[in-house]
């Protein structure tokens, strides 16, 4: 993994703590495998079943399903969630954790989501655990 991207605590199916590296977030999507699945690739227009933490580059957790307590489901590769997600997690291995730094240009572009903390110019940094397909 690449010493710019933020290291995660914790295993698949853990709520991860990012600690970040001290530097500017890396330009261009980064995919890191932190732990690879022994299932199926997951395969563009499959109804995946995840858990995940987003946190702001250097910042504060906007989002995180683990807090709720519950996985949630979405057709990937389909442009029904951000590109990054669908760029960064087709063809990974179901039972992976993968680490997404995802841009503004593959995030929420330069609106972002004021609501959610998330300025237009932000980094986003995904643990996305891959539990399934449904």
């Amino acid at each position: 993994m690449s010493a710019n991207l933020p290291i995660a605590s914790g295993s698949f199916g853990d709520e991860p703590t990012l600690t970040f590296p001290g530097t500017p977030a890396p330009d261009g999507l980064q995919v890191a495998v932190l732990e690879a699945g022994d299932g199926a690739a997951v395969e563009p227009g499959d109804t995946i079943v995840v858990n995940y933490h987003g946190q702001v580059w250097d910042g504060g957790v906007f989002d995180s399903s683990y807090t709720r307590g519950s996985t949630i489901s979405f057709p990937i590769g389909m442009g029904m969630v951000i590109g990054g997600w669908d760029d960064g997690l087709v063809g990974k291995a179901i039972g992976s954790r993968v680490l997404l730094s995802i841009p503004p240009e593959h995030g929420y572009g330069s609106r972002g989501v004021p609501q959610a903390g998330i300025g237009g110019e932000d980094t986003l940094v995904f643990v996305v655990d891959i539990v399934g397909v449904e």
